[in-house]
């Protein structure tokens, strides 16, 4: 009698890692357009998850409450790509940025002008306190926060090295918390929420 053998996984297969380089290459030969809702992390092109009410209200909410907090000290972008050379472009909902003149007109941030990363957490919740941390911490973003919005909680990432954070806090909603980079600022974690 034969037995059947399993399936490999697709992991158990070579795979092919993709350069910042080579993920924008596609862009501009349309072979990825804006409607394809991907991002570029660790080399893998990956499918963004669609947004829920919640997850897109938190990340408004916080987006705009985070121009006016940081005005004047850093940039506030929503949704829109970082580049981590070599392969990873991803688009955090929030990211926390150094100033620039020319407002990134011509570049994307990179990891050495990004002082917080945030990302919205309804189903991603693993995918985000995992991978994602995993990838900020070894492109040494100096702190990460997910705001879990079914948990109603804060999970703050700090000191990098290597390929993980050395500070991992979970904060509740009557918590404050101030930026590592800017810790005149105070942000009561209730707001994050409203």
């Amino acid at each position: 009698m034969v037995q059947a053998q399993p399936t490999p996984s697709l992991e158990s297969f070579p795979q092919r890692r993709w350069t910042v380089d080579e993920y924008h290459r596609m862009i501009a030969a349309g072979i990825l357009t804006p409607r394809d809702r991907v991002e570029l992390l660790d080399g893998h092109i990956i499918e963004m998850v669609p947004q829920e009410p919640p997850h897109a209200s938190t990340t408004s909410s916080v987006g705009n409450d985070f121009v006016l907090l940081f005005a004047g000290k850093a940039w506030v972008r929503q949704q829109l790509p970082i580049t981590i050379t070599p392969n990873s472009e991803p688009e955090p909902d929030i990211a926390v940025v150094k100033l620039n003149d020319r407002r990134y007109r011509d570049r994307h941030p990179v990891s050495e002008e990004v002082y917080l990363l945030i990302e919205v957490a309804d189903s991603s919740l693993t995918y985000d306190r995992d991978r994602k941390a995993q990838v900020y911490a070894k492109a040494n973003i100096p702190e990460y926060w997910v705001i879990d919005v079914n948990q109603r909680q804060v999970l703050v990432f700090r000191e990098p090295q290597e390929d993980t954070y050395q500070v991992k806090q979970v904060l509740e909603m009557t918590d404050s918390i101030a930026p590592v980079a800017f810790p005149e600022i105070t942000i009561t974690l209730a707001d994050l929420f409203v």
